[in-house]
Parts: structure tokens; C-alpha cells; sequence
């Protein structure tokens, strides 16, 4: 069987509860995907079970980088980022692996870049309302408003500029360097998008539902909202000043 042109890049900190249910979600689908999990020093051994799952059943098609602790959300994709390029897939995907985004929106954020034209697609949870199961309500209020801010500062004609699901064709990643992106945290989507976009990029949004984990520990915290909310403001400088310019 040939390789995928797609992988699903999958960040885990202590995912032992979800790691096996989310593979087997991507890989049950009608759609080949790879996987690529990145994994941060997991002591709760999550990693080992990727390595199992390679081992007994999915040698070709999954894959693994393991880091030696907690680097960032946002540097954890920047590696998968630079490892699916080298690869030369030519359709590369942001995923939690608790479950929030649903595995079976896969297919359609792919349709959208392979056949509809869209440079980047980000599976929204608000282009279409307010998609959110299983939040509180404060921490849904923070998130749209979040996203309504960045919007405005910004001028990103994106309803969700916070989401975390998405799919990039290779040129983006390949034109955006990657090295110049500064931020960790919840900023880090914020920053890929609103990049992509100033680099005249068609980034489109595709309707999801975004469900709250049912198993496992969230990763939010308050610091990760106040790098998003003010470093904001230092996109919006650096795009005043010239600084987001496509990797030489």
C-alpha cells in the first residue's frame, strides 16, 4: 500500500487514557492518514504505548518524536511541522489527542485544502455559532471573546483564531519561516494563522464541534489566555513593522 500524502501530528503530555482510542480513530477511517505523535517526556508512559502500537500493528504508519520534557505546545509543532516537510506530506494536520476535535472532521478539513482551494483549513468552532460541549460557560465566554479580540486587533477575517484543529498544505509550512515563530502557548495558533494569512495564504474556516475532554488532565491554564491576549499586540507590530516575511 502506498504512503498517505497526509499526517495527523498528535502533541501529548500524559495521555495514556486517549492515546490508543484517538490512533485507532484516525487510522479506522475511510481516509489514509499517518500519525505523528510528539511526545514530551511522558512519565505516565504514553509514549510506550505509541511504541507498542508500532511494533504489533502500524509500523508504516505511525510515527514518533520523543522529547525529554514539557517544550510548548507551540515548539512541539514546530518539530512535527519541519519532520512532516522534510517528509514530504502534502497535507499536514493539527489534532488534540483528548478528543476535543473529532477524528471523523479529518476527512473534511482534507477536502477542503485538497479539493476546495483552501491554503490552510481550520475546523471552527464559532463560523457557525457557539460549537463548544462541556465547558463551563466562563471558560467558553473567554475563548469567544478571546477570538472576537484577536479578530479585531488584528484584522484576521477568522472567527476562530484560537482553534487548534487544522490542516496545512506543505507550501505554507514550507513558506512561513518556521524558526521566527515566537510564541509557545495558546498564541502559537493565533500567530501560525494570522502569519499564513499576511503571506496571502487562503486560509478558510470549516465548521466542528469542539467537545471538553472526557478523560485525562486539560493542559489550560491562565498563563496560556495572557500569552494569547497580549501577544496580540505583537503581531500587530510586527506586521506594521514589515517582520512576517516568507523564509528566505
Amino acid at each position: 500500500m502506498s504512503r498517505s500524502d497526509s499526517v495527523v501530528i498528535i502533541p501529548t503530555y500524559n495521555e495514556k487514557e486517549n492515546i490508543e482510542k484517538i490512533i485507532r480513530a484516525v487510522f479506522g477511517l475511510e481516509n489514509r492518514f499517518d500519525i505523528l505523535i510528539i511526545d514530551d517526556g511522558s512519565p505516565d508512559g504514553t509514549a510506550d504505548i505509541v511504541k507498542r502500537l508500532q511494533k504489533d500493528e502500524f509500523a508504516d504508519r505511525l510515527h514518533l518524536i520523543e522529547r525529554s520534557g514539557k517544550l510548548g505546545l507551540g515548539t512541539a509543532y514546530i518539530a512535527g511541522f519541519k519532520w512532516a516537510v522534510a517528509e514530504k506530506y502534502d497535507y499536514i494536520f493539527e489534532m488534540d489527542a483528548d478528543f476535543s476535535h473529532d477524528p471523523k472532521d479529518l476527512p473534511r478539513l482534507y477536502k477542503a485544502c485538497a479539493e476546495d482551494g483552501a491554503d490552510v483549513a481550520v475546523g471552527s468552532r464559532y463560523v457557525s455559532g457557539v460549537n463548544v460541549v462541556n465547558w463551563p460557560m466562563g471558560r467558553v465566554l473567554m475563548s469567544y471573546y478571546a477570538s472576537k479580540y484577536v479578530r479585531l486587533i488584528l484584522g484576521v477575517p477568522l472567527h476562530d483564531t484560537t482553534a487548534g484543529f487544522k490542516c496545512y498544505r506543505r507550501k505554507v509550512l514550507e513558506t512561513i519561516d518556521l524558526d521566527a515563530i515566537r510564541f509557545k502557548g495558546y498564541a502559537f495558533q493565533i500567530e501560525m494563522k494570522f502569519t499564513a494569512y499576511k503571506l496571502g495564504f487562503n486560509v478558510v474556516e470549516v465548521p466542528v464541534i469542539f467537545v471538553n475532554r472526557v478523560e485525562g488532565t486539560s493542559k489550560m491554564s491562565g498563563g496560556i489566555f495572557s500569552e494569547a491576549l497580549f501577544g496580540v499586540m505583537r503581531l500587530r507590530w510586527a506586521a506594521l513593522t514589515g517582520k512576517i516575511k516568507p523564509k528566505k
